[in-house]
Parts: C-alpha cells; sequence; structure tokens
C-alpha cells in the first residue's frame, strides 16, 4: 500500500517512515508532490486541522493520505500553546524561536507545576470513504534548558520523568515506542491491517 503523508515536516516524515514502512506501506512524502497546496492550519483543535489537511491532500493526489496535527500543551499556560505549536514564536518561527519564548513564558512558573503533554491526531484519508482520527498523548514536564541533540520541536525541552530524559535525549526507535505520534500510528497501523 501507498500512502502519501501531508507534512513537509522532515523529523515527522522520518518517525512516521520508521514506524509504517516495516508494515509494508509505502510512505510518500509532499516532496514527491511539489504543487501540493499549502493547508491552513486555522481550526481550534489538532482533529480539525489533522483532517483538513488529509482530507485537501487526498483530494489532491487522489491517493490515500495521512495527516497529523499535533503539538505541546502546557497547564499552566492554560493549554498553550497548543494548536500554534509550531508557530508559537510567530509564522516564520523555527524550533529554537518557539523554545526560547516557552521558556521564556515559563520563567515564573516554579519546577512542580511544569505539567505539559504532546498531543497527536492523525487524520486517515481513504478515497471513497470518511475520514478517520486516531490519538495518542504523552505527559511529562517543561524544563528550564533544553537537553539532547535528537528530535526535533520542544523535544529538548520535554522531560519524561519515568525516563529521567528528555524526548531529545531517546533513541528514534525508544520515542516511538513511547510518544504521542508512535501511539496514534499503531492505531492507524492496527486499522489499516483491518480493512
Amino acid at each position: 500500500m501507498e500512502l502519501v503523508v501531508a507534512t513537509r515536516n522532515a523529523g515527522k516524515l522520518k518517525e512516521i517512515r520508521r514506524l509504517l514502512e516495516p508494515q509494508g506501506i509505502k510512505i510518500l512524502g509532499l516532496d514527491r508532490f511539489p504543487d501540493a497546496p499549502e493547508v491552513v492550519e486555522d481550526g481550534t483543535t489538532f482533529a480539525v486541522n489533522a483532517a483538513k489537511k488529509a482530507e485537501t491532500i487526498a483530494r489532491f493526489t487522489n491517493r490515500p493520505c495521512l495527516a497529523d496535527d499535533s503539538g505541546l500543551t502546557v497547564a499552566a499556560l492554560n493549554g498553550r500553546p497548543g494548536v500554534h505549536s509550531a508557530r508559537y514564536a510567530g509564522v516564520d518561527a523555527v524550533d529554537a524561536d518557539n523554545n526560547r519564548k516557552l521558556i521564556a513564558e515559563l520563567a515564573e512558573i516554579p519546577e512542580g507545576q511544569r505539567q505539559a503533554s504532546f498531543c497527536c491526531v492523525m487524520a486517515l484519508c481513504l478515497p471513497g470513504d470518511k475520514t478517520r482520527l486516531f490519538e495518542g498523548r504523552i505527559e511529562g514536564v517543561i524544563q528550564q534548558h533544553p537537553r539532547g541533540n535528537d528530535g526535533f520541536g520542544y523535544d529538548p525541552l520535554f522531560r519524561l520523568p519515568e525516563f529521567d530524559c528528555t524526548m531529545a535525549e531517546l533513541s528514534l526507535d525508544t520515542k516511538n515506542d513511547i510518544s504521542h505520534r508512535g501511539q496514534a500510528l499503531r492505531q492507524v497501523v492496527t486499522f489499516l491491517s483491518l480493512n
């Protein structure tokens, strides 16, 4: 089976390929479709954004499409950055900009009150069928200084107390075993294997 993944994020694509290709699912990134439209993520939830991306790219390519919307929610910030995680510090922000903004916003928040979650919603759009949603979530805390060189986004700040390390210090295989995206992707694999 071939599956278009509606992302231009190389880190996400790498994680998705690592989990799905061993299952016999060939992953095609948007780099294979240079004329694919940019999908404006203007929804108020991860589910709305993921479904919009999957449906738009499935229509454009006329192929099965998988899209995710994921991000960081921080309790002390009333759930921010949430659906704005990728552009938290501005439309053209890079990971380092977003991380700096997050650190600054949490500067006055004590260590014991920095609980956060990584959330992921995967939307699978198969031509002629309804869009299906799969969700994953992992809990952690935001630390004051980045650690680790792997991963992307907020991974260097997201500490997993049970591992005593950040997401950016985990191997890709371990991260995929426990991450919000890994959880959602395993549900996608199960669904595809049963249908």
